[in-house]
């Protein structure tokens, strides 16, 4: 428990972005809530639709609500111009502020669906205005219904925008995910209690708002305001004590090896009088195309998931030429520079455990199709929907009983307790050797090669220094060094160590 005190003070820009982008999800929310309870109110057409779609929107899991709008704002880059994002602050907003827009609306909604008519008519009878009527009457008497709304849609607002980690922009879902993909159980908690106590504060600070209303207390509401506004404001202060001239961006894959090479090459930037930041836990369709679009600076990428993906290829014409092919492609249709590879390979590979493989006279994935119809194969979130799987899957004539996701750093847990018999695995990882797995050969040369290689948006591909800096890492890593920076990763004793020290011993390693 130790480790998590000295994590929780480290994460004081990671809550000060977190506090700013709920902060204005729920603020946004609220802008368009109110306008549309009070029309509501008057019209109940427009009572049925707006809850419809509000409560529409709660039905997509908060992640794929976040995920969806990245090739939304991508398509209308084209329309609006290079200067729209398409990753962080803005995307993560959008989807936030759909998914505190229902308990906001359905509770102004219901508060003035339910307000005593005989006060409604008395405001008539007095001749006030359509406009008077809803501020001093209709409001007021609203204002602790609506207030209760607003606390459950912040405390669902800060829960989900955990989330937006996924899409590039900065929260306490950082070190929850890359302690997930690392097993830093420490850091998961840290970046939990952290989540939670901002999501308790803001309750408990609202409630006192709410009662200030109820009560018409109004030093409690003010107050309440006041302390809110104060938080917001210092959350805003302390972002903008990061800004200044934007840093180089570094991305990182959802899988240990991309948080290690991720630290890797900041350490050599920052060496190099480089101000870095990072982005952990990205898809691969998300880095590449943020690449592509200097939404984020700098990515790790493998020739055969270029390949495949983006080039839509499902040929094998070599190592060479396909590295060659890649990069003359990036340029030509992205800007992107390819800098080099780092001198390993990181394939996708189909392992058994080897006394599976042995009791069931498996050794290539030829022998694997035959009993393959009782056997589960388990897969990254997006190994199934990917090219390779589909090409091996045809080249073979794979069926299995029942296929399972896993998060990269379970898969491997998954099949040692036999919920998987066979995973897709990754050839530089070191539980490879450690779990003493068997990788099936690939007779047919269904999957590609998978060199890792450092990509340079079109932001900074001319930069000397950024080359300068990096260009020693072209094929200075090799395979063995890379599966035990791996291994020290995701082991689970007293030598694990964090990606940043994995980052150190591999640098040591390869001569840098």
């Amino acid at each position: 428990m130790g480790d998590i005190w000295d994590i929780l003070p480290g994460l004081g820009d990671k809550l000060a972005a977190h506090v700013v982008l709920s902060a204005s999800a729920i603020g946004l929310a609220i802008i368009i809530a109110l306008p549309l309870a009070v029309w509501a109110s008057r019209s109940a057409t427009v009572s049925r639709i707006a809850l419809a779609l509000a409560s529409l929107v709660q039905t997509i899991p908060a992640l794929a609500l976040l995920a969806l709008f990245f090739p939304l704002l991508l398509s209308l880059r084209a329309v609006f111009g290079e200067g729209l994002p398409t990753l962080g602050f803005l995307p993560a907003l959008l989807a936030l502020t759909l998914y505190a827009l229902l308990p906001i609306l359905r509770n102004a909604v219901t508060a003035q669906a339910n307000l005593d008519p005989g006060v409604l008519e008395a405001a008539d009878g007095v001749g006030m205005t359509k406009w008077q009527k809803l501020r001093l009457v209709e409001a007021p008497l609203s204002a602790p219904f609506v207030m209760a709304g607003i606390r459950t849609a912040s405390v669902w607002t800060i829960g989900a925008a955990t989330l937006a980690t996924t899409i590039g922009q900065p929260s306490l879902g950082d070190p929850i995910f890359a302690g997930l993909q690392t097993q830093n159980w420490a850091l998961v908690l840290a970046g939990c209690l952290a989540s939670a106590g901002l999501a308790l504060a803001a309750d408990n600070l609202l409630w006192v708002i709410e009662v200030g209303l109820a009560r018409r207390r109004r030093w409690m509401s003010l107050g309440g305001v006041a302390i809110v506004a104060l938080g917001i404001l210092a959350a805003l202060w302390a972002g903008r004590a990061e800004e200044g001239e934007r840093p180089i961006v570094i991305a990182s894959k959802q899988f240990s090896e991309q948080y290690i090479l991720a630290k890797l090459i900041g350490a050599r930037l920052q060496a190099a009088g480089y101000r870095v930041e990072y982005r952990d836990g990205l898809g691969s369709a998300v880095v590449h195309s943020a690449v592509a679009n200097s939404s984020i600076d700098i990515s790790v990428d493998y020739t055969g998931t270029i390949w495949t993906n983006y080039l839509k290829r499902d040929d094998n014409p070599g190592r060479e030429a396909m590295y060659e092919t890649i990069r003359a492609w990036e340029a030509r249709e992205n800007g992107v520079k390819v800098l080099g590879r780092l001198g390993f390979e990181n394939a996708y590979a189909f392992a058994m455990r080897a006394d599976r493989a042995k009791e069931l006279g498996v050794t290539s994935l030829a022998d694997l199709a035959a009993v393959a119809p009782r056997l589960t194969v388990g897969g990254d979130p997006e190994f199934f929907e990917r090219p390779e799987w589909i090409a091996v899957k045809a080249a073979y004539g794979l069926d299995f009983a029942s296929k399972r996701n896993f998060a990269p750093t379970f898969m491997y847990n998954a099949l040692q307790s036999g919920e998987a018999d066979v995973i897709s695995a990754y050839t530089s990882d070191g539980r490879i050797a450690a779990d003493r797995l068997v990788v099936l050969e690939d007779p047919k040369g269904a999957l590609p090669s998978y060199d890792a290689m450092i990509m340079l948006s079109p932001r900074i591909a001319g930069d000397a220094g950024v080359i300068a800096a990096l260009k020693p890492l072209v094929g200075a890593i090799s395979v063995e060094a890379m599966r035990e920076a791996n291994l020290a990763v995701d082991r689970e004793d007293a030598q694990k160590m964090t990606p940043k020290q994995a980052a150190q011993m591999l640098a040591a390693k390869a001569g840098l």
